[in-house]
């Protein structure tokens, strides 16, 4: 549904995207991950024809993006970053000049805003102005517009800003409810944003993809090794010694508990590690597998690009 080949973007002498490339099925939804600065904003622009790219192409529904710009944006809602609201207007008001000039069919307009409206829960909020909101209703009448239409595709850039708990859980629902209904980017530096909503991720930084695949993919290859979380009874300080000298065994940490540690193994090494507490006498109640964490892999992945440099 989505594809973005060799996709670069420079301003003068700085280079914000480096040779970006990925892929987007259709009614899947991607998380695209970064700390801020990392380019995920220029790409979303790029995705949408906001700015036309140094190098490389792009492809929405198999229209491109740069030579089809206005095709291409009749399929794609958009949530930018910096919410596009006219203050002065109010919630319907705004809704249904949003239609307008999308070019809803004036029959459907009114029920295209409903929709949408009933969508990001805004019913409430419908009469007042905009101004008059608070920021989290704001970035909500904003999540709305990109609904208006009903765009097969959804560009999201930090959909979640400034909304409350249970509003990040309303709207993290709502983006997964269109699970096959629609392809979706969500573009975030959040990192419970991706785990929780997405079913792949894109990493970036400093305008390079650094990796991509699933949450549960990126967690078991780039953890760099296993995790084994362990309950042992006896004496800790005699524990942390005997298993740290263990073969296999790389890192073992003590951690909050009566008897737990964790500890980095190579592979095929828990045998040889249970045989260790046991000769030593101790009692072992819990050995079980523990994956890595995707703020585990971000912060791996986005350090050792930083080393290489």
């Amino acid at each position: 549904m989505i594809e973005v080949e060799h996709v670069s973007k420079s301003f003068g002498q700085f280079q914000a995207v480096r040779d970006v490339s990925f892929h987007v099925a259709r009614g899947e939804i991607l998380g695209f991950l970064g700390p801020n600065g990392a380019g995920k904003t220029t790409t979303m622009r790029l995705l949408t024809g906001f700015y036309p790219p140094t190098a490389g192409s792009a492809r929405v529904a198999g229209l491109d993006v740069f030579e089809n710009s206005l095709a291409v944006r009749r399929k794609i809602g958009y949530l930018p970053e910096s919410v596009p609201l006219y203050p002065d207007m109010k919630v319907r008001e705004y809704l249904g000049f949003v239609a307008e000039i999308k070019g809803v069919e004036r029959a459907r307009r009114k029920t295209a805003v409903g929709e949408a409206m009933a969508d990001c829960q805004l019913e409430g909020v419908a009469g007042r102005f905009i101004k008059k909101l608070s920021k989290g209703y704001r970035q909500r009448v904003g999540l709305a517009q990109a609904l208006i239409g009903d765009p097969e595709v959804l560009i999201l850039d930090e959909p979640t800003i400034g909304l409350d708990p249970r509003q990040i859980t309303e709207i993290r629902n709502l983006i997964k409810s269109f699970i096959g209904r629609k392809t979706i980017i969500l573009s975030t530096h959040i990192l419970p944003e991706v785990s929780m909503t997405c079913q792949r991720v894109v990493i970036i930084n400093e305008g390079r993809v650094l990796a991509e695949d699933t949450p549960d993919n990126l967690s078991a290859q780039l953890s760099g090794a296993n995790r084994l979380r362990l309950r042992i009874t006896g004496p800790q300080e005699d524990i942390s010694v005997r298993l740290a000298a263990t073969a296999g065994v790389r890192r073992i940490v003590r951690a909050d508990g009566d008897g737990l540690f964790l500890a980095e193994v190579d592979e095929g090494a828990a045998p040889g590690l249970a045989a260790a507490i046991c000769a030593a006498g101790w009692d072992l109640h819990e050995m079980s597998p523990q994956q890595a964490t995707l703020e585990d892999v971000f912060l791996k992945v986005v350090t050792e690009e930083v080393r290489d440099e």
